[in-house]
């Protein structure tokens, strides 16, 4: 590049390796992702060290990205209001005679909460405290039960209000609308096939069924239940009728939260509001940090250039829409397995838009393909988040549950190859209930 000391090549060489190096030396990937940019920031006579604070601060200085402890938060505080007993009560009353009838309900919890936090850790978190002893006792295998809480967290990411499509609009200028429309079938199809995966292992395995509840016991659960069910057609529903942006809606879930669970359901004290509080700046300082680091590093990437050197070669290719939708497929399954997906986003998204821009791939398809992508690397090594979380919980390693795990993103896998050949899936609803906010 004209005026720079280093070329888009050596610098990306630089970056990535220093990188590669501080992951292998086991640096926290945050941390990695600023550390990197240190060497170009001291070689380039014409940048300085202060260009890492500065565009650190820039990708903090969002009003979208403000949802992300707001959603954090409306997680605790139904996690500690009562809220999950009873979602937990009527995923029973749904599913609770299906063979492997604690697993099953695992996973349609999965579906409720997703529709509610918008954060796969804090569900993986939540879960793995509730379901995988629970499944022991019952005589379900440890590393099944670790895998199918761990898998069915990656729901949150999918189904909206995601945190992933909260950051992915913020930053590829994409209605965050209708990709929380396109990404309710994706995760419900994503759910069915973690289900069926469970059915097979309970039929082959012998795992226990409960008694079928009768419809009086499923319709008092699902009335105890209701005031919480209303939480995601409130922010989904408040963001399609125009009356608030994303981040108001996570503020107004965050407020209906605290009336639900100090008001109405009467469990959460000023005690548990502080350790609510506690956890989710917590929680929100580890992401939005990763944010700061990430939009630095990818600022260097654009600064020299790198993304379109290295897409140079592949648009000579030739690819079409369905080529090119495996093959970011391809790039986020990789990407996610070492990063988290949050800069995976900032770094790999930005890097790719303009090749699905180019083969006429719809932005909303775009974006679902790639964060359904990324949600398997919250379960896969060597990052696999949601994984170590649930590992960690049963208090054995990583590897213990890899295999279970593998294949349950078997069916998940042939799910995301679906999203790739049939627009349609996920732009179903979005044309039929926002088709303005396609075009």
């Amino acid at each position: 590049m004209t005026g720079t000391v280093l070329s888009a090549g050596q610098a990306a060489a630089v970056l990535f390796g220093t990188f590669v190096a501080l992951l292998i030396a086991r640096v926290p990937v945050a941390f990695a992702l600023g550390l990197a940019c240190l060497p170009i920031l001291l070689i380039e006579p014409r940048l300085s060290m202060m260009m890492l604070a500065q565009e650190t601060f820039n990708a903090y200085n969002s009003f979208i990205l403000l949802a992300v402890p707001f959603f954090l938060l409306t997680a605790n505080l139904m996690s500690i209001g009562g809220i999950t007993d009873r979602l937990v009560a009527l995923s029973r009353s749904i599913v609770g005679s299906w063979p492997g009838s604690l697993a099953q309900i695992n996973v349609v919890l999965s579906v409720f909460f997703a529709g509610i936090s918008g954060s796969s850790t804090a569900d993986a978190a939540s879960q793995s405290k509730i379901f995988i002893d629970a499944q022991t006792r019952e005589g379900y295998d440890l590393s099944f039960s670790i895998a199918i809480t761990a898998v069915s967290a990656v729901l949150a990411v999918i189904i909206p209000p995601s945190i992933l499509m909260i950051v992915w609009g913020g930053l590829i200028s994409t209605s965050i609308a209708a990709m929380y429309l396109a990404g309710i079938v994706p995760g419900l199809l994503i759910a069915g096939a973690q289900m069926a995966t469970v059915h097979v292992y309970a039929v082959r395995r012998g795992y226990p069924t409960y008694p079928r509840e009768t419809w009086r016991e499923m319709v008092c659960a699902a009335w105890r239940s209701l005031p919480a069910m209303m939480t995601p057609f409130i922010i989904v529903g408040g963001i399609l009728l125009g009356w608030f942006t994303a981040t108001e809606s996570a503020c107004v879930a965050v407020l209906y939260s605290i009336a639900l669970s100090t008001f109405f359901y009467r469990e959460t004290g000023w005690r548990e509001l502080y350790k609510a509080l506690l956890d989710t700046g917590r929680l929100a300082g580890v992401a939005l940090f990763c944010v700061g680091t990430a939009s630095a590093f990818g600022w260097l990437l654009a600064y020299y250039k790198i993304p379109q050197e290295l897409l140079a070669n592949v648009s000579t290719w030739g690819m079409g829409p369905i080529a090119a939708g495996f093959f970011i497929v391809f790039c986020f399954l990789v990407v996610g397995c070492f990063l988290d997906a949050i800069p995976a986003i900032i770094i790999v998204g930005t890097v790719l838009e303009p090749l699905s821009r180019s083969v006429d791939l719809h932005p909303v398809q775009f974006a679902i393909i790639s964060i359904v992508s990324l949600a398997f690397g919250l379960v896969t090594p060597p990052y696999g988040l949601c994984l170590m979380i649930a590992c960690a919980v049963a208090g054995v390693r990583l590897r213990y549950a890899l295999k279970d795990t593998v294949i349950m993103l078997i069916p998940m896998m042939l799910v995301l190859a679906a999203l790739v050949i049939w627009p349609e899936i996920c732009l179903f609803l979005p044309r039929l209930i926002v088709p303005e906010m396609l075009k």
